[in-house]
């Protein structure tokens, strides 16, 4: 908690001065490097996006949206956020775009709630600039006494993306949101699950939800060992596929021509995303299918199924 690039790069580094000379892997000691420092572009907005694609792929989901009492996509969904740095801001802000309302934003010492919702990029420039949401004028209400109150707001989604223990037997029978995506590391705690599932309040867990930045770091610690980014070998050969199959069918663009940067290969930006989307997607999937057939919760179905392959693989 609380480290960026810069610090994750501060711990490569070190290992990288004390082992570098004889261990050609250094760089892979640690993920969520600066990009300079054989980082992985994606990296930075990899939880939250993550959280995106699991929350967006179970609102397409009808036996999902019947049992959350909700309707189908994500577009008018009302959101409350709790912590706004990287996971909360980057899961806020990509709902917006979507067409989601974030309805709520809950920091630390203050927190933000507005019926029409809250320009998430707006929020986040005046949080960097005076370091606190008490003074904010974006939101229609401003919670300073104690922030955890908006957790009381009506709303579809709720997102604890801030530290453990969040959500507990004081504050989860207050909550009125149908669905608790769990953006942070533990956010929820075992009596706040058990009330939670007794409301028939449908919880997403952090093991399925957050895990889109541990994945994205794979694919930065792959990149480590093979010493090349994802893209480099094969861009110039899909260019050159997609432009020899314009040529066939007699399309002529000049190299100017902004239509030639529909054809462009895959960067790395590209393969990360496309990765990331993959895999959550086929995780959400499998887990809520899991759930519903042997009527547990998506928290149960998590730690079940990967026990099941712990088994099968050991």
């Amino acid at each position: 908690m609380g480290t960026g690039q810069k610090e994750m790069t501060w711990i490569k580094d070190t290992y990288n001065y004390i082992y570098g000379e004889k261990e050609i892997h250094a760089a892979g000691c640690a993920t969520g490097k600066l990009l300079s420092q054989g980082g992985i572009d994606g990296r930075t907005e990899a939880t939250g996006m993550g959280c995106f694609f699991v929350l967006r792929e179970l609102l397409n989901n009808e036996s999902f949206c019947e049992i959350a009492d909700l309707s189908s996509g994500i577009k008018g969904k009302r959101v409350i956020v709790q912590g706004f740095g990287n996971v909360g801001y980057q899961l806020a802000r990509i709902l917006h775009e979507e067409g989601a309302k974030i309805v709520g934003v809950v920091e630390r010492d203050a927190g933000l709630y507005s019926p029409q919702g809250l320009d998430p990029n707006a929020v986040k420039e005046y949080l960097t600039e005076y370091g606190t949401l008490k003074n904010c004028p974006l939101g229609d209400e401003v919670e300073t006494q104690d922030p955890t109150f908006l957790f009381r707001k009506k709303c579809d989604i709720f997102a604890p993306c801030a530290t453990d223990g969040a959500v507990n037997m004081h504050n989860a029978q207050h909550i009125k949101a149908k669905v608790v995506l769990e953006g942070a590391n533990g956010p929820t705690t075992f009596k706040g699950d058990k009330i939670l599932q007794r409301r028939g309040v449908i919880v997403i867990p952090d093991l399925l939800a957050n895990s889109g930045g541990v994945t994205v770091s794979y694919f930065e610690w792959l990149k480590n060992l093979s010493h090349i980014s994802p893209g480099r070998m094969t861009k110039k050969y899909q260019e050159q596929q997609k432009n020899n199959i314009l040529k066939m069918l007699g399309y002529r663009f000049p190299e100017n021509s902004p239509l030639m940067q529909r054809i462009r290969g895959a960067e790395e930006i590209d393969i990360v995303r496309s990765g990331l989307e993959e895999i959550m997607v086929q995780a959400t999937r499998e887990h809520w299918e899991y759930a519903l057939k042997r009527q547990v919760s998506l928290r149960e179905a998590c730690i079940s199924k990967s026990l099941e392959k712990l088994e099968t693989r050991f």
